[in-house]
């Protein structure tokens, strides 16, 4: 009697563990184990989801939502509050940005995924960069996603980057909600908001929305404080102080994905990253059909002459991002998005497919990038003394590596170990270097060049559109500047609900704008902000006025000294400080005149036998203008560059011998 019930009860016991332990995820792959090699090839097992429908495979269930906006008006902020909302352990703010540069700067530079449950429903998040920068990030998501929430800060109101990102999203069809943000503040009222609402509303028409899109809700939020309401309120009650209806609203205005769970498997890679356990791991929404672990798939990918296999391969890992933290999962349904480890060399935009089906999806379509800038091997005299990274080979690897995960970069091999590399802005090319710089890479950077077009005979460049918002005192500055930059003004007015304060709408040629941000802060004095996104090619504009002055070269070798330096503050503005490093060619400072001078910055005092109440370590100099890396991109000339090192960057010219330059400098310029 004792034996039938033990049978029973260990039958039970096993069954419940394989189908409930986190441990079952982890069990003998099928190349090491005949039965399980037998189960995934038997036709029972392959016919299980049409036997036995899963709930959690269910796409009406599921929505795909992007959260879309301008810099700064909130979006991770909301993010952290909606997965709060949901019962996800926020270990601290700002939690979506896991980039340690995300952290240090405050602003997202990737896109990511996670998923949350809400009444039954399983919304799967995607937060998105603001910056125009990264526009590369918000295009490759947003295929991914039915519908999508616009954050606008109440106060701003929409600004260059809405109307960009506004654009990708009605270009894919969805259906956003209108979140106005930040409406706590002392400055926002109704009035402002429903100005706010209708300056939305006339960018939706402006942009070819249908009568669908153009009835969005409207929701009025502060994410600072935690809760959405769908009414205008600046304290709602404490039942409301949450974000429950802005999830309601997803899920009431956002459609289910429109999928087909019995079709073969077909998903579309639209992210991906490198595991050191696991490998490559793609993330993509899953377009068609049910994956689990174990199945045989196989990478695709559009070519010119058809489609073209990559790898065969089997899902070793299936993962999902819940919260904050990443959970292994058996099997995915249709509309959902899910990251799979297994294939070595499917990247962004191929597509993975189970073995019968022999079609790729269409790839994503991303804005052509705008500038450009040469990587080669850092070869001035204090090469090799910090980084470990330093050959050509080792520089492309990395470069061609970026431009896997990164499709808004390309990456184009030039001459003599140098690379071409073409991206959106200063901004995201600096955090490209800035990242290499990290992992203990030595480069040499050329000044970013535009990308020029030529159509029926005429020579067309980018034309950016410019948003600035000073004091009034600074607008003559700031005007003059932009003068001499071949910038255009479109709109000037007073910024409603704040005194002294003028908002100026531009058009300026992308080159024009490099390095003039540092220019507008110090302008400024700080209280100016810009912003700016790429808007159309236009016919050249001509040649730019004056925007640098000449700067001050190095003709010595050694450790520049304070009596040097103290003869030299009369010539301009110096970039270094005494004890520095320095060699023939290295600037050291900007001249206060329009030419380049040379000179000494290491010559010691001489001795003598005369005896002086002064010692050379008394000289007082002032602080040196220290030059960081998105200062130094914006301001090299065409003939210099910048030395990047793990612990040093220096400005230099292209040609360090004196007498080479001057050989150059009389040959004409492009």
């Amino acid at each position: 009697m004792v034996v039938p019930v033990l049978r029973s009860l260990w039958s039970s016991t096993r069954k419940s563990f394989s189908s409930s332990s986190p441990l079952s995820s982890y069990r003998l792959s099928p190349r090491t184990s005949p039965f399980s090699r037998a189960f995934s090839a038997s036709p029972a097992a392959a016919a299980s989801p049409a036997l036995a429908p899963n709930s959690a495979l269910d796409p009406s269930r599921l929505r795909n939502v992007a959260v879309i906006a301008h810099v700064d008006h909130g979006k991770t902020t909301l993010m952290d509050r909606l997965l709060r909302q949901c019962g996800a352990d926020i270990p601290h703010e700002r939690a979506m940005d896991s980039i340690s540069l995300e952290r240090e700067r405050g602003i997202t530079i990737a896109s990511k995924v996670t998923s949350i449950s809400w009444k039954e429903n399983e919304l799967n998040m995607v937060d998105t960069p603001g910056h125009a920068d990264f526009g590369g990030e918000v295009e490759r998501v947003v295929g991914m996603v039915e519908g999508a929430v616009l954050v606008v800060d109440a106060g701003e109101g929409p600004l260059a980057q809405t109307k960009f990102v506004l654009a990708k999203a009605l270009k894919y069809g969805l259906r956003p909600l209108l979140l106005l943000n930040k409406v706590d503040r002392p400055s926002v009222s109704e009035e402002r908001c429903n100005e706010v609402e209708s300056l939305v509303f006339d960018l939706f028409a402006n942009l070819g929305a249908t009568e669908e899109q153009l009835d969005f809700p409207v929701l009025y939020a502060s994410a600072k404080e935690g809760w959405a309401s769908t009414t205008f309120t600046k304290d709602p009650p404490a039942e409301g102080k949450n974000m429950s209806q802005l999830l309601d609203a997803i899920i009431a205005h956002v459609p289910p994905p429109k999928a087909n769970i019995d079709a073969p498997f077909q998903m579309l890679v639209s992210m991906m990253e490198r595991d050191f356990y696991l490998g490559r791991i793609l993330t993509g929404r899953i377009y068609s059909g049910v994956v689990r672990v174990g199945d045989r798939v196989h990478g695709l990918r559009n070519k010119d002459s058809g489609v073209e296999k990559i790898e065969d391969g089997k899902v070793v890992k299936l993962m999902k991002k819940k919260g904050t933290s990443m959970v292994l999962t058996e099997c995915a349904g249709a509309g959902d998005i899910i990251s799979m480890a297994g294939l070595a060399s499917p990247s962004i935009g191929n597509t993975v497919a189970t073995a019968e089906v022999l079609s790729a999806l269409p790839t994503i379509e991303l804005d052509p990038p705008t500038i450009s800038m040469t990587f080669g091997v850092n070869d001035s005299p204090l090469a090799g003394r910090d980084g470990t990274h330093l050959t050509g080979g080792r520089i492309g690897d990395r470069l061609m590596a970026e431009a896997e995960t990164n499709l808004a970069i390309n990456v184009l091999p030039g001459l003599s170990e140098s690379f071409e590399v073409q991206g959106r802005g200063e901004l995201q090319l600096g955090i490209l270097i800035e990242n290499m710089r990290r992992e203990g890479f030595e480069l040499s950077v050329s000044p970013p060049k535009v990308m020029y077009k030529t159509e029926d005979g005429q020579k067309l460049e980018p034309i950016e559109e410019v948003t600035i918002e000073v004091n009034d005192e600074h607008v003559g500055l700031v005007m003059e500047a932009l003068s001499h930059r071949r910038a255009e003004v479109n709109d000037m007015g007073p910024v409603s609900g704040t005194v002294g304060r003028t908002r100026l709408s531009l058009t300026c040629p992308s080159r024009g704008l490099v390095g003039y941000r540092s220019v507008f802060s110090s302008d400024t004095r700080g209280t100016g902000f810009m912003h700016r996104a790429f808007l159309r090619y236009e016919k050249h504009r001509g040649p730019l006025g004056n925007v640098r002055k000449g700067v001050l070269v190095s003709m010595g070798f050694g450790t520049i000294t304070g009596y040097a330096l103290i003869s030299l503050e009369p010539r301009g503005t110096l970039f270094v400080n005494p004890g520095v490093e320095t060699y023939d060619g290295m600037i050291v400072g900007e001249h206060s005149r329009d030419t380049d001078l040379d000179v000494n910055p290491v010559r010691a005092k001489e001795l003598t036998n005369i005896r002086a109440a002064s010692k050379d370590e008394n000289v007082k100099l002032s602080p040196p203008r220290l030059i960081t890396l998105e200062e130094a991109i914006g301001y090299v000339a065409s003939d210099e560059l910048i030395e990047v090192t793990p612990k040093a960057i220096r400005l230099r010219k292209k040609y360090l011998d004196v007498n080479k330059r001057k050989s150059m400098s009389k040959k004409p310029k492009e």
